[in-house]
């Protein structure tokens, strides 16, 4: 039996909320990857350090990793018994696991790679010469990357955002072995999905991911849109 029989727009209150929670948590990731994987996108592209060809690997293994086996490790990290777990608890007083804001940070984890190589590559598309003659100019590098080398790339980079982000709308093994789905807490729509499915209510689970279908859909056309746009 459903939760509840009320519906607004075809779809039940639950899931209403556990869409409203993607998107909040998908928003809130995208925010992050934009503050985290843009300045690291720019050190991989420039760094000498003969490292960092593992330190790009390390950000790309999501895209292969099981999400379970990536959820199963957070999950181990989010506890008190080890450092990251430890310090939350005692700063929060609270766990990271079967939270939402663990289910942040196993998102921005997650996504990394999908924000990160188009980043990556949107900056790597600047004429080199507008970089050189900024820094002729007098230009600091700081500057430099902002005013010249981000403006140049934006279409790349707002369509690894918007790539970030509808990643983050599909995310299942990893915030279920994070958030373990708790209503209003961290069950999101893939989780709600699932549940309505096992429950045998396939006609609210054909409404929800038809819309999750339509929502992805415009999504990535915005991305193809972005990388077709002319600088």
């Amino acid at each position: 039996m459903p939760e509840t029989t009320a519906t607004f727009l075809g779809l039940s209150l639950p899931l209403w909320q556990a869409l409203w929670l993607t998107v909040k948590l998908a928003t809130l990731t995208a925010l992050v990857l934009g503050l985290v994987g843009l300045p690291l996108a720019h050190w991989l592209n420039t760094t000498r350090w003969r490292g960092a060809v593992f330190a790009e690997t390390l950000v790309t293994l999501p895209v292969v990793l099981p999400p379970t086996v990536l959820g199963f490790y957070l999950l181990v990290a989010f506890s008190p018994d080890h450092a990251l777990g430890g310090w939350w608890h005692a700063l929060t007083g609270g766990t990271l696991a079967f939270s939402f804001t663990g289910l942040v940070i196993a998102s921005v984890v997650y996504s990394l790679p999908f924000a990160v190589q188009p980043f990556q590559a949107a900056l790597r598309g600047v004429p080199r010469e507008f970089i050189e003659a900024a820094r002729a100019s007098g230009a600091s590098p700081l500057r430099t990357f902002f005013r010249v080398h981000v403006p140049l790339a934006r279409n790349g980079l707002l369509a690894g955002l918007t790539l970030g982000f509808a990643h983050t709308l599909g995310e299942f093994g990893v915030v279920l072995m994070i958030g373990g789905g708790l209503p209003g807490l961290t069950k999101v729509a893939s989780i709600a999905l699932y549940d309505e499915v096992q429950a045998l209510n396939y006609a609210q689970a054909h409404v929800f991911a038809a819309v999750l279908l339509g929502v992805s859909f415009v999504l990535l056309l915005a991305v193809n849109l972005l990388q077709r746009r002319p600088r």
